[in-house]
C-alpha cells in the first residue's frame, strides 16, 4: 500500500496540489509530526539544498494605523507599549540595511504602518531604496506599505524594490472576524497589481488566531491563486492592548504541521519563518529549518527576535548554511514551467483545449 505521505511528496515535486482530504491530513495526528516534517523535509532539500535565506525587517513607521487588524499591536486603538515614530530618515534605514547585509542579510524589508501610502510616503520610500542601493547594490528590497492605489507598484518597482509584501493572514470566509477597516478582496487585489507592475509577490499567512484546520487549509488554496514567491508563516504573538491579548492557541507540533502543509502547497518557493518563531516553536526551531528555507533575522515590527548570533547558530548547528547573494533562491527548475506556444491558432497543430 502506498504512504499517503510518499504521495503528497511526489505530487509536490510535480508541483502539483494537495487535495483538501490530503492536507487534512497533515494537519491532524493522521500522521505522526515528525514523519510529515521529515516528509516536507524531502521536499524542501529537493529545491532548495540545504540553504537558509535571512530577511531583515526595518520598521519605517511605526504604530499609530489607522486600521483595526485584531491581531496587530499597531492597530488603531491598541494600548500596547509599542515603539511609536514616524517615518525614520533614508540614511537612518540605509545603516540598518548596510549592518543586516553584513550579517547576512539577502532581503531587505521596508515595512510602514498605516492603510496605505500617500505619494509622499512614496517618493520618501524610493528615495530610501535608492539610499541602501547605494551601499549594497546587491540586496534584494522589497516594501510592504499597506494596500496601494493605482501606480504605485511601478513607481516602486522604478525606485529599485525587487518584491512586495502584503498578507492575507487569513481566509477569505473568516477575515471580517479579524478586520473591519478593509477586505480580503483590498488585499488580494494589491498583491496582484505588484506582480503586475513587476515586483516579486510576497504573501503569506498569521497563526494562531483562532482559524480552524479547515480555514488553514481554505488560505492555502486562496495563496495558491496569487502565485507568490515567498510566503512569509507568522505565529501569533498576542500582546497585551490588543483583542488577541492572552489567545495562546499554537503548540510547537501544530507550527510544525502547519509549515509543513504550507511546504506541499508551496514546493518550490521561498517559505519563510517569521514573526512569533522563537515564541511558538522553541526548541523545535531547527526542526522548522528542514521545512522553511528561510527565516527573519534580528527583531520584528514591535516585538524583539533572537541575536543574530543565535540565529546563524542554530542554522549551522541544524546542518544548513546561509544563501549567499550569488545564489537565486527560487530554484532554476521554475523555468520548466515557461512554456512557448506552438500549437493551437497560427500553427498547424490542434490547440489542447
Amino acid at each position: 500500500m502506498t504512504n499517503p505521505l510518499d504521495e503528497l511528496v511526489t505530487k509536490a515535486l510535480q508541483r502539483r496540489t494537495p487535495t483538501r482530504e490530503e492536507a487534512a491530513g497533515v494537519l491532524t495526528e493522521e500522521f505522526d509530526v515528525l514523519d510529515v516534517v521529515a516528509a516536507a523535509a524531502r521536499v524542501r532539500r529537493h529545491f532548495f539544498g540545504n540553504r537558509v535565506k535571512l530577511n531583515t525587517i526595518i520598521n519605517m513607521k511605526s504604530g499609530l494605523c489607522p486600521e483595526d487588524c485584531n491581531y496587530c499591536a499597531q492597530r488603531l486603538g491598541s494600548d500596547s507599549e509599542i515603539l511609536k515614530y514616524s517615518w525614520v530618515a533614508a540614511e537612518e534605514a540605509a545603516e540598518a540595511a548596510e549592518a543586516a547585509a553584513g550579517a547576512g542579510a539577502k532581503r531587505i524589508c521596508l515595512v510602514a504602518s498605516g492603510r496605505g501610502p500617500g505619494q509622499r510616503d512614496v517618493n520618501r520610500v524610493g528615495s530610501t531604496i535608492e539610499a541602501i542601493l547605494r551601499k549594497q547594490p546587491d540586496v534584494e528590497i522589497c516594501a510592504c506599505l499597506g494596500l496601494l492605489s493605482e501606480g504605485q507598484a511601478e513607481q516602486l518597482r522604478t525606485a529599485g524594490a525587487y518584491a512586495y509584501s502584503h498578507n492575507l493572514n487569513t481566509n477569505e470566509e473568516r477575515y471580517a472576524e479579524i478586520c473591519s477597516t478593509h477586505t480580503f478582496a483590498d488585499r488580494t487585489r494589491t498583491v496582484r497589481e505588484a506582480t503586475s507592475a513587476g515586483l516579486s509577490p510576497c504573501s503569506g499567512a498569521i497563526f494562531g488566531t483562532g482559524e480552524s484546520d479547515a480555514d488553514v487549509i481554505s488560505l492555502a488554496f486562496e495563496l495558491r491563486e496569487l502565485s507568490p514567491d515567498s510566503v512569509p508563516v507568522n505565529f501569533l504573538i498576542p500582546m497585551e492592548g490588543t483583542p488577541m491579548e492572552g489567545q495562546w492557541h499554537l503548540t510547537p507540533q501544530r507550527c510544525l504541521r502547519i509549515l509543513a502543509l504550507y511546504r506541499f502547497f508551496f514546493p518550490d518557493v521561498e517559505v519563510r519563518l517569521a514573526g512569533g518563531r522563537e515564541i511558538h516553536l522553541r526548541n523545535v526551531q531547527a526542526l522548522a529549518l528542514h521545512v522553511a528555507n528561510s527565516i527573519f533575522l534580528g527583531d520584528y515590527l514591535t516585538s524583539e527576535g533572537q541575536t543574530g548570533d543565535q540565529d546563524r547558530q542554530l542554522i549551522t548547528d541544524a546542518g544548513f548554511v546561509i544563501e549567499g547573494k550569488e545564489e537565486a533562491t527560487l530554484p532554476g527548475q521554475r523555468q520548466d514551467l515557461v512554456n512557448i506556444r506552438r500549437r493551437g491558432v497560427g500553427t498547424d497543430v490542434a490547440s489542447n483545449v
